[in-house]
């Protein structure tokens, strides 16, 4: 009575480890092929525009919001102790620490991780990838470096340009509609926050970075089914890359503080 479901849980394991060995396969023939010519600069920026520039609208509007909801939840939670006044870097440490490479890595998995995987997905399935082995061109340094690269590069920046803003929303709430004091507010940041913060900060970014796109790279090359396992596979990638972001935040967290 219980082998079928004894056995479809082992079968689930077995793939599971499979695909993760399949993941560093990948990963290391990425970093292989990153030193070899040729050098496909064309590709490369076409990829930082995509991570970046296609992605900065999504990951502003998010840091944005995030930073007024979290001044003002601090200002009433701190307000029953009175002290109000650490709400600025109190905010300022979540976002340069934990929120801002988290919530960044989750916009970008969700926006260009998903495209990514749609892309490659599309030209597997149509058999664009198969061609390019028949041209003796190397499907993984035309579709995944370029890719790679700007994810690792872009990522930090993305991460950046997030806790700014989110710092900027909660200073705008604390003190333009909650009345903190401003200097009070913008001491107790240069208290908190200090220069490893924002360099841990990148470094989170880069590692997520490089998570989204090896999965969205992956899920695409292997995509198979038509336009339904396309569509399967954009949504593993998204799922996937969520949970790895995840996984690997709490990780780096115990490594870096």
């Amino acid at each position: 009575m219980m082998k079928a479901p004894i056995e479809a849980l082992g079968q689930r394991v077995i793939d599971g480890v499979e695909e993760i060995g399949q993941m560093i396969m990948l990963t290391v023939e990425t970093f292989f092929w990153m030193v070899r010519p040729p050098y496909r600069f064309g590709l490369f920026f076409s990829a930082l525009d995509s991570f970046g520039v296609g992605s900065l609208f999504i990951v502003l509007f998010t840091g944005l919001f995030t930073g007024f909801v979290m001044a003002y939840q601090s200002i009433i939670g701190f307000a029953m102790f009175n002290a109000e006044t650490l709400v600025g870097g109190t905010v300022a440490v979540s976002l340069t620490r934990e929120l801002g490479p988290v919530l960044t890595g989750l916009m970008v998995a969700g926006r260009t991780g998903s495209s990514i995987t749609t892309e490659i997905g599309t030209m597997r399935v149509t058999e664009q990838i198969d061609a390019m082995d028949v041209m003796a061109v190397n499907p993984i340094q035309y579709l995944v470096v370029p890719r790679v690269i700007a994810a690792i590069l872009m990522m930090p920046v993305l991460v950046t340009l997030f806790n700014f803003v989110g710092i900027f929303a909660a200073y705008v709430m604390s003190v333009e509609m909650m009345n903190i004091d401003p200097g009070i507010f913008l001491q107790k940041i240069r208290d908190f926050v200090v220069i490893s913060d924002l360099v841990k900060s990148g470094l989170k970014g880069m590692a997520f970075g490089l998570a989204i796109a090896v999965i969205a790279c992956y899920k695409g090359f292997y995509a198979s089914g038509g336009a339904k396992g396309v569509g399967e596979a954009t949504t593993s990638s998204v799922v996937t890359s969520s949970v790895t972001i995840l996984f690997i935040d709490y990780w780096l967290n115990f490594v870096m503080w």
